[in-house]
């Protein structure tokens, strides 16, 4: 890859080798039991669930840790089974609630105990939360809800395993008329086509454009090859008198804008 056409990170380590795939959602875990289908579970985890289930009506999700809120997702997937042990299995392998919904169905199958119940009912509450972000942001004025649109991304890329680039199309008034992923990569690097981004952008008749991309190391710091590459793409949209407002590095915890940095 010309690497002219590509944003980069530096260099990561490889992820440890996978875990052997699982078998069916109820599969018994260490620490589990599974029982047969269309039998009782044992009353002391009919119990769990039911304080569990109480303490997020009362509390909400701030009062309970990660392992508790991934146990009330996991109840639906897995109806008889003690869903603590595969909770805290998946919190070891991607490191926080939002890394489990957001890892792919590959990486999630490697867990012992996931099976396609598991995979849909995570990957059901991150759609969700995405479609509710992006309802804050869609047809209105992006300018005037800033906050609103780097919930957004955050809740879209942050963490993402791959790098993932898309532009945000804006109309006239700045209001959002499309958000549109251009291309995705590796864990380091994404192909980025300007020509795609401007002729996409004639197509939608957009007067502005936001990018954004995610570095799935969490470190928003831009590399030479994200500067260099914001700067071909600035120049070709300013040959087809379209803005770019800005371009935004999503990292896990916070946010790097070119505007800001004095690098657009």
């Amino acid at each position: 890859m010309d690497p002219n056409r590509a944003f980069h990170e530096a260099p990561l380590p490889l992820f440890s080798a996978a875990a052997p795939a699982a078998a069916a959602d109820e599969t018994p875990l260490a620490g589990g039991i599974a029982l047969a289908p269309g039998s009782r579970p044992p009353s002391y985890i009919a119990d769990h669930r039911a304080r569990l289930r109480d303490r997020f009506m009362q509390g909400g999700a701030g009062a309970m840790p990660d392992y508790e809120l991934l146990e009330l997702v996991l109840f639906r997937a897995i109806p008889r089974q003690d869903v603590k042990p595969l909770a805290r299995l998946l919190l070891d392998r991607f490191g926080d609630f939002n890394r489990v919904l957001s890892a792919p169905p590959a990486r999630l199958a490697e867990v012992s105990g996931v099976g396609q119940a598991v995979m849909q009912e995570l990957k059901i509450v991150e759609a969700a939360a995405q479609r509710l972000a992006r309802s804050r942001v869609m047809h209105r004025p992006v300018l005037t809800s800033w906050d609103a649109l780097l919930d957004y991304c955050h809740t879209a890329m942050a963490h993402r395993e791959i790098e993932q680039f898309r532009v945000l199309y804006l109309d006239r008034k700045n209001v959002l008329i499309a958000d549109e992923e251009q291309a995705r990569g590796t864990v380091d690097h994404v192909p980025v086509y300007p020509c795609e981004i401007m002729r996409r952008a004639l197509e939608l008749n957009a007067s502005a454009l936001i990018l954004v991309h995610n570095h799935p190391s969490g470190d928003p710091t831009p590399s030479q090859a994200d500067i260099a590459m914001t700067g071909r793409i600035a120049a070709a949209a300013e040959v087809m008198g379209i803005a770019v407002h800005d371009h935004l590095i999503i990292g896990k915890a916070r946010e790097l804008s070119f505007r800001s940095e004095g690098l657009l």
